[in-house]
């Protein structure tokens, strides 16, 4: 690569250092980098009105420098911008609070998920989870409310390798989160106050509602609400899974595929009026414009949409102007404008394959597409699936092996099937929408659509179910994913130019992600060790062995084995562990400890000649007994205390242990721990 090739792409060269910038803002502890950001923006600014019009063609480098270190430093200041807008210490305790609902309540197990929007001591997003009943059901979008309650900063649960949350929520513009109980708040006011944003969720209810009345239910409805409005509450577990497992579950989540889907009908449609001149191309660039954003309205104007509408929109201007309508620069335009508007969506998963599956197929559709030996429309329809489905594969997989710790063995035999039915029913929808004044013909067509929503998921589910659908455990890291796509960067530009660098470099980054993977899978070998997890719910205790070998340990029942096993299913793949047996023991050993479960009262009448000494007592679950009523039957030299026990059990269980000179270990507040052998 040489550097005219970056002078056909000038967004590029502004989104790397701007991308450098919002790195460097989210890597520092807090926002207090915000005022020398803001400095060297100043700065660097100041340089680009000095050297812009007096420096020569030799020193124009300088001007270069200045542009580098102005995005640089905006990316930077933006992001550290966007944190401090999230930051506010709330007061200790519990407080009454005025806030107004910005979404409709997420129903959860236990609890309603409710965003909204604290009005003082500082206007602050927040998210309240609140008592299921009657009442909080009835609670909608732009509700006020007046709430007693203790708002704190998001937190995690602090467990080995568990999934971020509380950043992830600080992305998301969330201040703080807190517990509403029943009884504790009271409605002020319906919903007055119209946002955009609500007015497109009212529309978007509307079109699910019309589903229902057609006749579509359970999977049908779910599939077909995704597909077109984004509303996923109506999908499944198990068709998730299943579309996840066949490698086509981006079709569930509205993005660029949908909506360059419609870009590609609007197309068509207005074809004739590209041929009337520029002001054909200007009115057809028009109604474009409107047609992607009455779609973005229409899904609830969601993030993912929102991103792609931004994308089509600039190829919809670029066609006007006559210039290479998709090309990297459109692509990096578009993220860097997103990444002025929002920094934070950087971070964001689906920002990050949305953008690197369009840059792969921009690079690597062309030279596959060639290289097919299919003849013919129907063998160039083919050819084309295939080098779309491979190219936008390729450039996502090292994202998808990150994040996801799997990879989906047949994703080329479900796309050359799902794609076109996806195509079918997406279209169709639209016009079944647009039948709404005539119900026969729309409940004809309805019939149709059920039917091919159908096809499609019976046809996911057996790919699913073929052997070795889906490489699972898988574990790299981030190093490795930088490395891997360092290697397909130069593996691509050797087979492009044949130049021997390119090789010595593919083939060097290659071995040395080779030596990195052995060196890092020797330091995570499992140690034998006893752990104690911190998940809600799922008091156990995990005894690993040697080899990877282990066990979960648990008193009686496991509430919620689903749940410990998604969240700490990481740090079990990271350490390579395979999957635990499981056993019920009160009183067991396991090495060097002896290890003691107390899970309920049943111990309390209990009595012992001589106390059983025991390294670890694991007090969880309904246990109410004093620690004098346990010292009776246990000697313990360490008390851990699970997050299963109510808060003012654990503080008086703590203080008596304080008071004996006993070590105690509260999960709530270490997260898991681990005792080796």
């Amino acid at each position: 690569m040489n550097a005219s090739y970056l002078h056909l792409y000038p967004f590029p060269r502004l989104l790397l250092p701007g991308v450098a910038g919002i790195l460097l803002g989210d890597s520092l502890p807090d926002s207090s980098g915000l005022p020398y950001a803001v400095a060297l923006l100043a700065l660097s600014a100041l340089l680009l009105v000095l050297f812009y019009p007096t420096v020569r063609y030799s020193r124009r480098w300088l001007f270069g420098a200045a542009v580098t270190l102005f995005c640089f430093a905006g990316g930077w200041a933006g992001m550290s911008w966007q944190r401090r807008a999230t930051e506010f210490s709330f007061p200790g305790g519990e407080n009454v609070y005025r806030v107004s609902l910005t979404a409709p309540p997420e129903a959860k197990e236990r609890t309603f998920l409710c965003r909204a929007t604290v009005a003082s001591p500082a206007k602050r997003d927040v998210i309240l989870y609140m008592e299921r009943d009657s009442a909080a059901e009835r609670l909608t979008a732009g509700c006020e409310l007046l709430v007693s309650v203790r708002l704190a900063p998001p937190s995690n649960s602090h467990n080995f390798d568990e999934f971020d949350y509380a950043r992830y929520l600080r992305l998301q513009g969330v201040s703080a989160t807190g517990y509403v109980a029943a009884g504790r708040w009271t409605r002020l006011s319906a919903s007055s106050v119209v946002s955009l944003r609500g007015v497109a969720r009212d529309y978007r209810d509307k079109v699910v509602s019309l589903y229902r009345r057609l006749g579509f239910r359970d999977e049908a409805l779910g599939v077909l609400s995704a597909l077109t409005v984004g509303d996923k509450t109506e999908l499944d577990e198990s068709v998730r899974d299943s579309y996840s497992t066949a490698g086509v579950s981006h079709i569930l989540a509205l993005s660029g595929l949908h909506v360059g889907l419609l870009y590609a009908l609007f197309l068509l449609l207005l074809r004739p009026l590209a041929e009337r001149g520029v002001g054909g191309r200007c009115l057809r660039a028009f109604l474009l414009l409107v047609g992607l954003w009455a779609f973005a309205f229409f899904t609830g104007l969601s993030p993912s949409v929102v991103r792609s509408s931004c994308m089509f929109s600039l190829l919809a201007l670029a066609e006007v102007s006559g210039r290479e309508t998709t090309s990297l620069n459109t692509l990096a335009a578009t993220a860097w404008l997103m990444l002025l508007v929002r920094p934070s969506w950087l971070f964001d998963v689906g920002f990050q394959l949305s953008f690197v599956a369009v840059a792969s197929i921009l690079w690597l559709y062309g030279p596959l597409y060639r290289r097919w030996p299919f003849k013919g429309k129907a063998g160039a329809y083919v050819g084309g699936l295939i080098g779309v489905s491979v190219a936008a594969q390729v450039g996502t997989a090292p994202l998808v092996a990150y994040y996801f710790s799997g990879f989906p063995t047949y994703f080329l035999l479900s796309n050359l099937v799902v794609i076109p039915l996806i195509s079918l029913i997406l279209y169709l929808s639209v016009v079944l929408l647009a039948l709404t004044p005539w119900a026969w013909a729309q409940g004809a067509l309805a019939g149709a659509v059920c039917w091919l929503i159908d096809l499609m998921n019976g046809f996911v589910r057996w790919v699913g179910h073929l052997p070795h659908a889906s490489l699972d455990g898988l574990w790299i890291y981030p190093l490795e994913v930088a490395g891997i796509y360092a290697f397909l960067s130069f593996a691509y530009f050797y087979l492009r130019g044949r130049q021997g660098r390119h090789l010595c470099l593919a083939l060097l980054t290659c071995w040395s992600l080779l030596a990195f993977h052995i060196v890092m899978y020797k330091v995570d070998e499992p140690r034998p060790s006893l752990t104690f997890y911190n998940v809600r719910d799922c008091p156990a205790i995990h005894c690993v062995g040697i080899g990877g070998n282990s066990r979960l340990v648990y008193a009686d029942s496991l509430p919620d084995k689903r749940r410990l096993e998604r969240a700490m299913s990481g740090y079990w793949r990271h350490h390579h562990l395979l999957p635990p047996a499981e056993g019920h023991e009160r009183i067991f050993s396991f090495g060097k400890y002896r290890v003691a479960m107390v899970a309920d009262g049943g111990w309390r009448d209990r009595t012992a000649p001589v106390p059983l000494p025991v390294d670890y007592l694991y007090v969880c679950r309904d246990c109410d007994e004093r620690l004098d009523e346990l010292a009776r039957l246990f000697t313990p030299a360490c008390l851990v205390l699970d997050g299963s026990l109510p808060e003012w059990r654990r503080r008086r269980l703590a203080l008596e242990c304080q008071r004996a000179g006993i070590p105690v270990v509260s999960l709530p507040d270490t997260g898991s721990v681990q005792f080796l052998l």
